[in-house]
């Protein structure tokens, strides 16, 4: 069966809620989301609002995930790397082709892998302030 691409907020939706069920079991990466997050319902919704923002160019998405990764990484004695930005992208495209195909799909890969390097040169910046 030919998978489809993603279209909507609801597609967004569940790349994002699927995605964030693995990180959250993921050993490596599980502690600093699940030791953050509180409202896992917000958040997502939060994160569906982001990706929905960057994939659909919609300008919805208000926050400023610089200041809350550098944040994160302080709380965890700086102890973020390029080994968890590099799990994380890897259950990006792993989540990715499981349910979708396409344009977009292909572009949310491409975002990821850009995003990912930028936040972690951001959090490494912030160390050095």
């Amino acid at each position: 069966m030919k998978k489809k691409d993603i279209k909507t907020r609801d597609h967004v939706f569940l790349l994002v809620s699927s995605f964030y069920a693995k990180v959250r079991d993921n050993e490596v990466l599980g502690p600093f989301f699940n030791d953050t997050i509180k409202d896992w319902d917000t958040h997502l919704q939060h994160l569906t609002t982001f990706w929905e923002s960057s994939l659909f160019l919609k300008t919805k998405y208000t926050g400023n995930p610089l200041e809350v990764h550098a944040r994160v990484d302080v709380a965890h004695n700086n102890s973020i790397t390029e080994l968890h930005f590099g799990i994380w992208l890897n259950l990006w495209y792993q989540t990715i082709e499981e349910l979708f195909e396409g344009d977009y799909a292909e572009n949310a890969k491409r975002r990821a892998r850009k995003m990912g390097t930028f936040l972690y040169l951001k959090i490494f910046e912030a160390r050095n302030k």
